[in-house]
């Protein structure tokens, strides 16, 4: 049996992995695995998270399996954190998952349970694992036009022809905020726009919310997701705390589900418990536990609040200081758009000969399409990466 597998493509983002530890030079740079990393290029634990550790260290009593769709609790801070009241909470059916991922792959097993010939759009470029699970799972797929490699902003006329064609029932995904891999985000005028054309085509969006608080701010980055919560009668929103509560390890996500009406929300939330029962069973409990302490306690969430704020103003500084960087290297106003994107991501618009060049050359590592990830910098790298780039240009 297993002499008929074939070899599978590598993970790009894992083979640079690879390739960065592999390499012995001292002055290398890691800008491709998206994880956020301070000025030491350590990815620390909260100071909120630790609290909430020694806490549950100290009160649980047993390891004994949660719940099928994770922890009530846990499944209600979310969807409060996320929407804050944006729809009847009676609409509302969630499963914890494990990640992000986890919280994508459910969604998707759900739109090909609910509805298999529907159709998947997803922007162009995102996220890899986008399109790859949706081609595992055998689901129709389109793509609509997103980025504008030469402003380095939105192609927003581009993105407005392509969802026109969307048909009733599609399932078109979303990034809430912090598009990936791109860091350029819609606005709020264009965001109700979004919303309008694609309530008017009948569409059920799916919002992919990795980054709330990387971005604009905690509050500031769900409001796309309650405008898009508030505005269809079905949605479906995968949310990651790997990124906000810097626990990547102990895969934590949820994926909530918006229905009609409290009926129908009844026979949804019996379908994610069971694709829950066919994909793990049980889902992880330990970060769900943190997260649901976190969250409840006043304190500990101020000081979570206060850290992420850090990490936030963080990657903003490294975004005005590279652009900064940038235009004093190439006496240009080219890369000037870095300061304006949002979150740990931007793509810089090189070629990839010139993306190899800054590997071989300069031991500067960044995703084939000259993604970077802009927490891998600090205020001694800025300047090196800047005067590389200028370098390849």
């Amino acid at each position: 049996m297993l002499e008929a597998l074939k070899a599978q493509p590598q993970d790009k983002i894992l083979q640079l992995i690879a390739m960065f530890r592999e390499d012995a030079r001292t002055g290398k740079i890691d800008l491709g695995v998206g994880v956020y990393k301070d000025a030491t290029g350590l990815t620390p634990v909260m100071r909120a998270v630790k609290a909430a550790e020694k806490k549950l260290w100290e009160v649980e009593t047993t390891k004994t399996y949660t719940a099928l769709a994770g922890e009530p609790a846990y499944n209600a801070a979310m969807q409060g954190l996320i929407l804050d009241g944006a729809v009847d909470a009676a609409r509302l059916s969630s499963v914890s998952t494990p990640g992000g991922t986890g919280a994508i792959r459910q969604a998707l097993e759900l739109v090909k349970l609910a509805a298999p010939a529907a159709k998947v759009w997803i922007s162009l470029p995102t996220w890899p694992n986008h399109p790859s699970i949706i081609k595992y799972l055998g689901i129709p797929m389109a793509e609509y036009r997103y980025f504008d490699a030469v402003s380095g902003g939105v192609d927003f006329d581009g993105l407005m022809e392509d969802l026109g064609r969307v048909m009733a029932g599609d399932v078109v995904l979303l990034h809430g905020c912090c598009h990936n891999p791109t860091g350029a985000n819609l606005n709020a005028d264009q965001w109700g726009k979004v919303c309008d054309l694609l309530a008017e085509r009948g569409a059920v969006p799916l919002v992919d919310l990795a980054y709330q608080g990387f971005g604009d701010g905690l509050e500031a980055d769900a409001q796309a997701t309650r405008l898009v919560a508030s505005g269809f009668p079905e949605v479906l929103i995968a949310a990651s705390c790997s990124k906000n509560f810097g626990i990547y390890r102990e895969r934590t996500g949820i994926l909530i589900a918006i229905s009609k009406d409290a009926e129908a929300a009844v026979i949804t939330q019996q379908n994610l418990a069971f694709l829950n029962r066919q994909n793990y069973s049980f889902p992880p409990d330990h970060g769900a536990r943190l997260v649901t302490m976190i969250l409840g306690d006043a304190a500990l969430r101020a000081d979570w609040m206060a850290e992420l704020e850090e990490v936030r103003q963080n990657m903003l500084g490294l975004r005005q200081a590279l652009a900064e960087a940038l235009r004093a290297e190439t006496n240009s106003d080219r890369f000037d758009f870095v300061a304006q994107h949002r979150g740990m991501f931007s793509r810089l618009g090189l070629s990839e000969a010139q993306v190899v060049r800054l590997r071989e050359d300069y031991g500067i590592y960044m995703v084939g399409d000259s993604r970077i990830n802009i927490a891998g910098l600090n205020a001694q790298t800025v300047p090196v990466l800047a005067r590389a780039v200028a370098s390849v240009l």
